[in-house]
C-alpha cells in the first residue's frame, strides 16, 4: 500500500471520524500527515496512534489565519514540504427557516466552514509542491438544500466557488483542486444533525434519512477516506475543478 508513499499531507478536523479515519489510511499508503483540531486531547491521541515518525499534531482553529499558517509550516519544517491538504473542518449550526436564522449562527458556520477552508488553500497552496492536490470537504448538501439549513448549505455551496477558483489558478503547475461532497455518514456529527433536522430518536431518525438514500444506508468513515485518498494520489491526476459525490446517490 504505497499511493502516498513519501507524500506529506494536512488535515484538518481531524479528531472527527472521517478527518481520523482518513489520517489512517493515508498513512498506510505511505504518507506522512499533520493532523489539526480544536480538540487537542484527540488530536494527540491520534498522533500517538500514527506514530511520531508518521505523524504530528498541531491544534490550531481554522478561522484564524496564523493558527493555520502554522500548521502548514508544521509540514514543511518537520516532513520537509508539502504535497496534500485535505481542509475537513467544520460546523452545522441550527436548524430554522432563512427568515428566522440567528445571525450569529449563520456567521460561526461561515467562519469555520467558509473562511477556515479559504485559509488552508492559501496557506497550503503557498508552498504545496506541484503536482500536489487540495480536498475541500463539502457536503451532499453543497450540491443540493433542504428548508431549515441555510447555514450550512449556503457555506457548503461557496466551498465550489473557491474549488473551481483555486483549480484554474493552480492548474499550470500540476495541483489539482477538488470537492468532496459526501452523503450521511455512520458518525456522531451526522446522528446529531439528523435527530434536530427531524425532532426523532436517532435511530428513528437515522432510518429517515436512510429511506432518502438510493443505496439505503449511511457511509462508513473509512469509505470517505477512501475517497479521499483518490483524490490526493496519483491516480487522480487528471481529474481537477470536480465536485465528488460519496453520498450514496442522494444527489442523483
Amino acid at each position: 500500500m504505497d499511493r502516498l508513499l513519501d507524500k506529506v499531507a494536512v488535515i484538518t478536523g481531524a479528531a472527527g471520524s472521517i478527518g481520523a479515519a482518513t489520517a489512517r489510511l493515508m498513512v498506510a499508503e505511505g504518507a506522512r500527515v499533520v493532523v489539526s483540531d480544536v480538540d487537542a486531547g484527540a488530536l494527540d491521541a491520534l498522533a500517538d496512534e500514527l506514530g511520531a515518525d508518521r505523524a504530528v499534531a498541531v491544534a490550531a482553529d481554522v478561522t484564524d489565519g496564523e493558527e493555520v499558517r502554522a500548521v502548514v509550516a508544521a509540514a514543511t519544517e518537520r516532513f520537509g514540504g508539502l504535497d496534500v491538504a485535505f481542509a475537513n473542518a467544520g460546523i452545522f449550526g441550527a436548524v430554522a427557516p432563512v427568515a428566522g436564522y440567528p445571525d450569529d449562527v449563520f456567521d460561526r458556520v461561515m467562519a469555520v466552514n467558509v473562511r477556515g477552508a479559504f485559509l488552508m488553500a492559501k496557506h497550503a497552496l503557498g508552498v504545496m509542491r506541484d503536482g500536489g492536490s487540495v480536498i475541500l470537504n463539502s457536503s451532499v448538501v453543497g450540491l443540493t438544500s433542504d428548508p431549515g439549513i441555510c447555514a450550512y448549505a449556503t457555506s457548503k455551496h461557496a466551498l465550489v466557488g473557491l474549488m473551481r477558483t483555486a483549480a484554474k489558478e493552480v492548474a499550470p503547475r500540476g495541483i489539482r483542486v477538488n470537492t468532496l461532497h459526501p452523503g450521511p455518514v455512520d458518525n456522531a456529527f451526522q446522528h446529531s444533525i439528523e435527530t434536530v433536522a427531524t425532532g426523532r430518536d436517532e435511530a428513528a431518525a437515522a432510518a429517515a434519512f436512510e429511506a432518502m438514500i438510493p443505496l439505503g444506508r449511511h457511509a462508513r468513515p473509512e469509505e470517505i477516506a477512501a475517497a479521499v485518498v483518490f483524490l490526493a494520489s496519483d491516480e487522480s491526476a487528471f481529474l481537477t475543478g470536480a465536485t465528488v459525490p460519496v453520498d450514496g446517490g442522494m444527489s442523483i
